[in-house]
């Protein structure tokens, strides 16, 4: 009774081995076909947290943050350096706190930039890469 008691419990294994085999395969073979599957630029998931350093409790916040401190920041160093000249006199002339107008300056200098960087990402996309 043991030997059958055996024999029956290395059958459950032999097939326990077995199906992980199978269950390997079927993994390549979808893996092969996954990779074989073109994912377009437009597809690709973008995380802004591998750009910029947002803490996942205040995240909401950070991004408000963001939205309002980077184009204004950048459109005073605009105003600073094209339309002043560089010069602190004249820069100090301007009227710095009229803020939408100078949030404005920024936000299309921002966009600007980020649409020529989306453009020369597109141009280098090659969907064939082997890196993941």
């Amino acid at each position: 009774m043991n030997e059958s008691m055996e024999d029956t419990l290395r059958k459950k294994r032999d097939m326990l081995y077995y199906n992980q085999l199978v269950r390997a395969e079927r993994k390549k073979d979808a893996d092969k076909k996954r990779k074989k599957q073109k994912v377009s630029f437009g597809a690709q998931k973008v995380n802004f947290q591998d750009f910029i350093y947002v803490p996942e409790e205040w995240a909401g916040l950070a991004y408000i943050i963001y939205m309002v401190a980077i184009p204004y920041i950048t459109g005073a160093i605009f105003l600073f350096l094209v339309i002043a000249g560089g010069n602190y006199e004249n820069f100090k002339l301007l009227d710095i706190n009229a803020f939408p107008i100078v949030w404005l300056i920024g936000y299309e200098i921002v966009a600007v930039v980020m649409l020529v960087w989306i453009l020369v990402l597109f141009l280098k996309y090659d969907d064939d890469e082997d890196f993941y």
